[in-house]
């Protein structure tokens, strides 16, 4: 059974049940999202999940799903931001975070899946990678992976950015993600601050999380049993999210995965700033140019 890929794009919504514009970066127009599509179907993947909000669906179908061209199955779920606790009703505008967004698609996962953001680029060999990888998990494995990316490979030019710093053991396991924020880079190096407000200098060619995961549907029970914990603790939080990386920190330190760090070398293309939108359309069409994607993905 192929894998399927869940794509996070609830953040893509608005209240006013209208659509954030993704960025059109690529040579005919395409977006960062298109490219990790087009990257999933032709590296194995056999189905397509987009988690998104309610209140933008019909927008979402005829912006999103209208144009795509894929050759595998496409489906949505919704991520509700309205939450049933025993017989309290809890409602807030932002929703809930990515391990909630993911529990979002548990109905649509038959085998093995993978789960990606939906306005970042991750490259061709990252997918084939880990649909190698899961084509050969075990089923009902403990074991789940993470695509890990250079540090000095996904840094702006033109202001700081945040990146989960990876702590790998000696043969591949990640043992810990640290959140580092306010990352820069400068003649002198690769310096963040730590949460004592100290300036730290980073290691260029440590690994770092993009949010590309996968693995068997085994972590959907773990993240259905802890969600109603959070829920609790932070009902009066508008802003307290419910994360995937904390969820497989948890089943890491209790025993009960081990998640495998998988090497990726591309190169970070994406818009934190207004300024790297040029350099992101360059670095695409240098892309196209070699022969990685055709001049319009769709045709």
């Amino acid at each position: 059974m192929k894998p399927t890929l869940i794509v996070l794009a609830a953040g893509m919504g608005s209240r006013y049940g209208g659509l954030k514009q993704l960025d059109r970066l690529g040579v005919s127009g395409e977006t960062l999202m298109d490219y990790a599509l087009y990257d999933a179907a032709r590296s194995g993947f056999g189905k397509v999940v987009f988690v998104i909000r309610r209140d933008f669906e019909q927008a979402f179908r005829e912006k999103v799903l209208a144009p795509l061209q894929l050759n595998i199955e496409v489906c949505y779920v919704f991520q509700e931001t309205e939450i049933k606790l025993n017989d309290e009703i809890i409602q807030r505008k932002k929703p809930w975070g990515t391990g909630h967004a993911l529990l979002a698609a548990k109905n649509e996962v038959a085998g093995t899946f993978a789960v990606i953001n939906a306005d970042d680029f991750y490259g061709q060999e990252a997918f084939s990678t880990l649909v190698n990888y899961l084509t050969h998990l075990p089923q009902n494995s403990s074991e789940y992976a993470l695509v890990g990316y250079v540090l000095q490979n996904t840094l702006s030019d033109n202001g700081t950015v945040s990146r989960g710093v990876c702590q790998v053991n000696e043969v591949g396991y990640l043992t810990n993600i640290v959140e580092r924020k306010k990352i820069w880079k400068d003649a002198q190096g690769i310096f963040c601050f730590d949460e004592t407000g100290k300036q730290v200098e980073l290691d260029g060619n440590s690994l770092v999380s993009m949010n590309l995961w996968g693995g068997s549907k085994g972590v959907f029970d773990v993240l259905e049993a802890k969600f109603p914990a959070f829920v609790q603790a932070h009902k009066n939080d508008p802003k307290a999210e419910f994360l995937i990386p904390e969820a497989f920190g948890e089943m890491i330190a209790n025993g009960s995965a081990q998640v495998k760090v998988l090497r990726s070398n591309a190169r970070w293309i994406g818009v934190t700033y207004k300024d790297d939108k040029p350099e992101a359309m360059q670095k695409l069409k240098a892309l196209t140019d070699q022969g990685v994607y055709p001049t319009n993905l769709w045709n």
